[in-house]
């Protein structure tokens, strides 16, 4: 399964890919949370906006991340 892990720093967004990305449906569900769904409705990604706090944003340099493949 490909996956894809996106940080936009200037936008300060979290984008998740669970497939290759592709065009979409998109849903907020809240809190900052966009579902990304398929035509079909199966989510295959989501976006965090305002991932980190704006006194935190300023002193990231790197941001390592970990996946796990179920």
């Amino acid at each position: 399964m490909e996956q894809t892990v996106v940080y936009d720093k200037l936008g300060n967004t979290l984008d998740v890919w669970f497939t290759k990305p592709q065009k979409v449906v998109c849903e907020e569900v809240g809190h900052g949370v966009v579902l990304k769904k398929d035509k079909k409705g199966n989510v295959i990604g989501f976006e965090k906006i305002n991932f980190f706090e704006k006194t935190v944003l300023s002193q990231i340099k790197q941001i390592a991340v970990e996946s796990l493949v179920a």
